[in-house]
């Protein structure tokens, strides 16, 4: 029973904070207060913990997790990035997105887990590549979510719609410098990833690198963020454009793993 009761949990604590994140952000009260702010991380920073109970009493080093497990665990770290984030930058204007996506996440693990197996691999390099193919995920998806936002503000920038979300977010060169420390950090890991996946493929898997849908998929996220640092440092691309690059890449970088997972548990084995 504990399981579905961390869940349950969880999930709750997960909606609770981004309930009083988004209040913050686009109800007309007064500026956010550092203890709101307290309240708020100090709710998910809970959430996180009882995330991580419900995921590591089913998690073992040889087990390939199922399609929902898997999300749960990428939604888990990037909660856990968020809230250590948040203690430095300010990004928890992020929550309103990132938190009630873990929720689904958590609850859904819980409800309708995948068919997990094992495939007898047990190797500290495919602890340390899975380590940093979840914070790449973390740090991209904390990017995409800040792209969304950045978005929002122009658009209400351009229409002169000086609303609350006007006024709660950073100014958009903050927002863009933050969007783009983040996908520098996310870049960097995944390049770690790539590479890491391609020398010790043979010793973690036991036959050497196969160019499937999974490696072509992050390839092509790869390419595309590369292009946009690219694009950033040459042309001084920002905004929208910025934006799109950003939200494509980490679709693209989802479909990479967790759309295959999903197309082998759900459609071929059909």
């Amino acid at each position: 029973m504990l399981t579905p009761i961390s869940n349950i949990a969880a999930a709750v604590l997960y909606l609770s904070a981004g309930g009083l994140l988004a209040k913050d952000l686009f109800a007309a009260t007064k500026p956010v207060t550092s203890l709101r702010r307290f309240t708020s991380l100090g709710l998910a920073a809970l959430a996180i913990i009882l995330h991580a109970i419900a995921l590591f009493t089913t998690i073992t080093p040889t087990v390939i997790l199922g399609f929902t497990e898997a999300a749960s665990l990428i939604a888990w770290v990037i909660a856990l990035l968020f809230v250590i984030t948040s203690l430095g930058r300010p990004i928890e204007n992020l929550g309103v997105l990132v938190l009630p996506l873990a929720a689904v996440a958590v609850l859904i693990s819980g409800i309708w887990p995948g068919p997990p197996h094992t495939d007898g691999t047990e190797s500290s390099l495919l602890g340390v590549h899975l380590a940093m193919s979840l914070l790449a995920y973390a740090f991209l998806a904390l990017a995409m979510v800040q792209a969304v936002l950045l978005t929002m503000q122009e658009n209400r920038l351009h229409q002169h719609h000086p609303d609350r979300l006007l006024q709660a977010l950073p100014p958009i060169e903050t927002m863009e410098t933050l969007l783009f420390q983040l996908i520098g950090a996310g870049f960097a890991l995944l390049s770690l990833t790539l590479i890491s996946g391609g020398l010790f493929a043979t010793e973690m898997f036991g036959k050497p690198l196969v160019f499937n849908h999974h490696i072509v998929l992050s390839l092509l996220a790869w390419s595309i963020f590369a292009i946009l640092l690219a694009g950033r440092w040459r042309f001084g691309w920002r905004g929208q454009a910025a934006a799109r690059w950003t939200i494509g890449g980490f679709i693209v970088l989802l479909l990479a793993y967790l759309g295959t997972r999903f197309v082998l548990e759900f459609i071929v084995q059909q």
